[in-house]
């Protein structure tokens, strides 16, 4: 059964991205106004009525959940994911040969100073190459796709549940999202961490692809993909569920003003902020797959009973994990902020932080009364 506007209007997306011209604040309140006044201030159509799913930007309007919103979600995300996973190379090079081979490179120190003597400066961002385009399809899935999972379960599960059970919409946006994405990452992770723990195998993704092909088969660019979604689906789940609940959080507690009256500038720095913190919770959920991700992508023929006994379970949630916090806690925040960066530039608000506050019981009597 189709949804009318006004309950469209009030589904958990809506809550996260409210129109500009519906945020209208009563002394110092913080929340939206009710859906009445919401209707009453929104922007209109010829012949009337009012116009769904527009947010107010400086120069334009994009339409909720239209093409244009989620071309502007994916190419977010290309930009925040692709560009931050080939910054932290270096230190993606270095834990990954601490999964690999402990005994030559015991500690982060160490890994640098071993790499800059047998490999030089340039050895640093060996595999940049896969990393940036792995990255960069990863990163467009996976933020395209979670905007249209949270506003497809949303639709499912009704305005009320939604806004009961919106950290499970996060979660099942988020999964969802995920499988889809590390599809599209697993083929270039396969290469990368060959040609990253394997010196001489290949220079990187133009001769390292083929090669690997030519060894594995085609099948084998995708041996990962099962320690892959056990990796990256608890992360993304984490990084956006807490992200969204931490960013709440701080315009709620540690936000003397609303949202909206807060800067862009301040508000980038929120995102920054609590991708920084939901970073930290990501590295150490998804830890575990990492290692095994590593260590099946580098042996030939490896299995994760082979990982399993050789990390042992203890080396298999903490070896490389103190690096593996500084980087995600960095990468996580750096993407929170890039991809709000890019949807301020493109016309949209931040992401989060707005909660809509429940109407009064007489005002809901009258609602239900004019219904």
């Amino acid at each position: 059964m189709a949804l009318s506007d006004r309950s469209r209007e009030s589904l958990l997306p809506s809550f996260l991205y409210s129109p500009a011209a519906t945020r209208s604040f009563a002394g110092a309140s913080r929340f939206p106004a009710s859906p009445a006044a919401a209707a009453a201030s929104a922007p209109s159509v010829a012949g009337g009525g009012a116009l769904p799913f527009t947010i107010q930007a400086p120069n334009e309007k994009i339409e909720m959940y239209s093409p244009a919103f989620y071309a502007a979600c994916t190419a977010g995300g290309i930009a925040s994911c692709g560009l931050t996973h080939m910054a932290v190379t270096p230190l993606d090079l270095v834990k990954c040969n601490m999964q690999i081979d402990p005994a030559k490179y015991k500690s982060i120190s160490s890994g640098f100073g071993i790499l800059a003597k047998e490999q030089g400066v340039r050895g640093f961002f060996r595999g940049w190459v896969p990393t940036l385009l792995g990255y960069s399809a990863q990163g467009a899935c996976k933020f395209g796709f979670y905007e249209f999972f949270k506003k497809y379960y949303s639709d499912i599960a009704g305005p009320e549940y939604a806004q009961k059970y919106k950290t499970l919409i996060y979660l099942a946006g988020s999964a969802s999202a995920e499988v889809i994405a590390d599809v599209a990452l697993c083929p270039f992770e396969a290469v990368k961490v060959r040609v990253q723990t394997q010196p001489g195998f290949a220079r990187g993704l133009s001769d390292g692809l083929p090669k690997f092909i030519k060894s594995e088969g085609a099948l084998g660019l995708y041996k990962g993909i099962v320690p892959l979604w056990g990796r990256q689906i608890p992360y993304t789940m984490m990084k956006f569920a807490s992200f969204e609940t931490i960013v709440e959080l701080i315009y709620k507690h540690a936000v003397p003003v609303p949202k909206s009256e807060c800067s862009k500038p301040f508000q980038l720095g929120i995102s920054f902020a609590g991708g920084y913190i939901a970073g930290v919770f990501c590295a150490i959920v998804s830890h575990p797959a990492d290692n095994l991700v590593s260590f099946l992508n580098n042996a030939k023929g490896a299995t994760v009973g082979d990982a399993v006994k050789k990390l042992g379970l203890w080396g298999l949630f903490t070896r490389g994990l103190p690096l593996r916090i500084v980087m995600i806690g960095t990468l996580t925040g750096a993407q929170w902020g890039i991809y709000d960066a890019f949807k301020v530039m493109v016309g949209l608000p931040t992401t989060g932080g707005v909660t809509p506050a429940p109407a009064p019981a007489t005002e809901e009597a009258a609602l239900k009364a004019s219904a």
